[in-house]
């Protein structure tokens, strides 16, 4: 007979059940999915009605016939002339805004680079009203022209549109349309690193 000690059982206190292994609550969960999947149908609702921007060529948009574009160093065009293309300056125009006159050979060199230059006569058209095109897009010019023709004119490389209105919807639909347009020399050249200090 052996005579190791018995091991003894502890005794649960009357009462006192075996406690079940704690199950964590679904709920959390539950939310969590119910939020990403209003995110996420948040987020589809908003990209699908969303405003497109306009584009295509606008109704009235001329097509101008341009000489070649070669460089040249000399002053080619009068002070109240906005070209839609040809000879034009070694360097471009820096694309934003200005409140003073540029050169239109630099400008030409922009517009050969894809990019739409509007023009305003002072007198008539607050610039500051066409600010909100250099804003969003960086390869547009506004700058103001004294003696045109109209008292707003967009320009991109062989084609020219006059407006009278700088909310004129079919403006920010020839921005749109022009800006980078392939139908540009250059389209993909810069429109920084050239002349000038835009102001805004």
């Amino acid at each position: 007979m052996s005579n190791a000690p018995k091991k003894t059982r502890s005794k649960r206190p009357a009462g006192q059940q075996r406690q079940a292994p704690a199950v964590p609550s679904p709920w959390p969960k539950r939310i969590l999915v119910g939020l990403g999947t209003v995110v996420g149908l948040a987020l589809v609702v908003m990209i699908a009605f969303q405003p497109q921007p306009l584009r295509g060529v606008p109704d009235g948009t001329e097509e101008v016939a341009v000489a070649s574009g070669q460089h040249v160093d000399a002053d080619i065009y009068g002070a109240d002339e906005v070209p839609a293309g040809g000879p034009h300056s070694s360097i471009w125009q820096n694309c934003g805004f200005y409140d003073q006159p540029i050169d239109a050979e630099n400008a030409t060199h922009s517009l050969e680079h894809g990019a739409v230059w509007v023009t305003y006569r002072p007198g008539d058209v607050d610039g500051s009203a066409l600010k909100r095109f250099v804003g969003r897009v960086d390869k547009v010019i506004v700058s103001p022209v004294a003696g045109q023709e109209a008292p707003i004119m967009a320009t991109a490389w062989g084609h020219r549109l006059t407006f009278d209105d700088p909310g004129d919807p079919k403006l920010e639909q020839f921005v749109n349309e022009f800006k980078g347009s392939s139908e540009a020399p250059e389209p993909s050249g810069a429109c920084n690193g050239g002349v000038g200090q835009p102001s805004f």
